[in-house]
């Protein structure tokens, strides 16, 4: 029995080996005959090597090569920072920090040789937008706010983990483009209902603008005010891509778009051809809603607010868009063309600045209100922003941080490791609504509380005080110099 047995083995073994072997031939002859791949063709079976360690070299600098300091578009200790504040572990750390000051670009802000007291501290004001030009005004309570992400974009549990996480601190949520869904409205956070170029949930058949769907949109008590896009830092001058494989049954009835097809937005607004059909969108939105209706949009120059100021002061202050939500170059996208990511559009150093000294110059700084977006998800670029002008900061990859987000960069392919990005189940059941919801209020707290920290160093009671003679920028030089004097506060013309 025993030999027959042996026998048995060593014919199997020898049926694998002849497997093995004709799978090597196979593979062998396919390299070799093939022309597309120039290595295969010279080096056919371990010419396949160089793409495995190709595959795998992003994962292994991510881990283990690059700094903690040197990593793009974030870094290790950046998204060290915010996993530690949305677990409520606070932005602690010992002996020394690695951000070097002497690097061009880095933050300095002016600490106070007498800060203010604890006693004096002042609770930060709300921003009111709309006030007085719309029937329903909304106030923003938050500093930081979670950026325009569409559900299809990012999964149904992420979309209800941002909702609640949203309404138990106290901020509002951008819908993106992608429509308004249950998920959304689930949570009891304000909204910001944002019209894509392919209005998305308050489209026609033809692809218009539907009046009545508008109506319905704004009869949600928390629908709290509705946003123009005209365009996003990562990819300017090109609409919205939800490849198909992310184009599921309840995505396609939200959006009034084919189930199973790429669905693609327009580069813009087919009715916005210049500034006046702009501003006439605006008005026409407002009135149909009765809330307050801003403009998204990424700055590639000074035309764009040079024809805004001067179409609004032309027209009157009613024909104004409430709000303007500006997103720097170095903005995020869930898909967008490599070209226009790393090329298109100012960066938001440069934008934001810009923008609050046109409105300060053209007298319309108090009629329209300024957010600013593009990777501004540390206190510190906040505390910036606020200095530079903005009155609100929106930022998406800090909250997908917030809700685990290892910087996997597979948005584009439905196979997000941490469930935010696919809509694979398998893949979502790994985010737990309930834990990432505390996630996202522990950081959008903790964000606001910092923020406060550094305004309370530079002397001020809250961080709407903050302005541009409270921060320095360090030059090439390795000297460092004041933001007022980079971009001078403009007189009023």
């Amino acid at each position: 029995m025993s030999e027959v047995v042996g026998v048995f083995h060593v014919s199997l073994g020898v049926l694998v080996a002849l497997v093995v072997a004709l799978l090597f031939f196979y593979w062998y002859i396919r390299d070799i005959t093939q022309k597309r791949h120039t290595v295969l063709r010279n080096f056919p079976v371990i010419g396949h090597l160089r793409f495995f360690f190709e595959h795998l070299g992003e994962y292994f600098r991510q881990y283990f090569f690059l700094g903690d300091r040197e990593e793009m578009p974030f870094n290790r200790a950046t998204r060290a920072w915010v996993y530690r504040l949305a677990k409520n572990e606070g932005g602690i750390l010992g002996f020394g920090s690695t951000y070097d000051l002497n690097q061009s670009g880095a933050l300095i802000f002016v600490n106070a040789s007498f800060p203010v007291l604890e006693s004096e501290h002042q609770a930060t004001p709300p921003v009111i937008i709309g006030e007085g030009w719309c029937e329903q005004p909304f106030a923003a309570r938050s500093l930081i706010n979670v950026s325009g992400m569409s559900y299809g974009a990012i999964s149904k549990p992420a979309v209800q983990a941002l909702s609640r996480g949203a309404a138990q601190a106290g901020c509002y949520m951008d819908t993106g483009e992608g429509g308004l869904s249950p998920y959304h409205l689930e949570g009891g956070c304000d909204v910001i209902y944002q019209i894509g170029t392919a209005k998305y949930g308050v489209r026609d058949a033809a692809g218009k603008l539907d009046p009545d769907k508008l109506r319905q949109m704004a009869a949600h008590e928390k629908v709290r005010a509705f946003e123009i896009k005209l365009s996003q830092g990562a990819k300017p001058g090109k609409g919205g891509v939800l490849p198909a494989a992310k184009v599921t049954e309840e995505i396609a009835q939200i959006r009034g778009i084919p189930f199973g097809q790429d669905s693609l937005s327009p580069n813009r607004h087919a009715e916005t051809g210049n500034m006046d059909e702009l501003l006439d969108m605006v008005v026409r939105v407002r009135t149909i809603t009765g809330k307050p209706v801003g403009v998204k949009t990424a700055i590639g120059g000074w035309q764009f607010m040079h024809e805004l100021v001067e179409a609004v002061n032309r027209r009157g202050l009613e024909c104004a868009p409430d709000f303007l939500t500006i997103d720097g170059g170095e903005g995020g996208s869930g898909a967008a063309p490599q070209a226009l990511a790393d090329h298109m559009s100012l960066s938001i150093n440069e934008a934001l600045p810009r923008v609050v000294d046109a409105l300060i110059e053209s007298g319309l700084r108090e009629r329209i209100k300024v957010i600013a977006s593009g990777k501004l998800l540390t206190p510190a670029k906040v505390a910036w922003a606020l200095a530079c002008g903005a009155d609100l900061i929106n930022t998406a990859r800090g909250y997908m941080f917030s809700l685990g987000c290892i910087q996997a960069l597979r948005c584009h392919q439905n196979s997000c490791p941490t469930g935010i990005t696919t809509h694979d189940p398998r893949l979502q059941r790994g985010l737990v609504v309930e834990d990432k919801a505390e996630r996202v209020a522990a950081y959008t707290r903790n964000m606001n509380k910092e923020v406060e920290m550094i305004a309370h160093a530079c002397g001020l009671k809250h961080a709407r005080q903050l302005r541009r003679e409270h921060v320095r920028i360090v030059q090439p030089n390795g000297q460092s110099a004041a933001l007022n004097v980079l971009y001078p506060y403009p007189a009023v013309r």
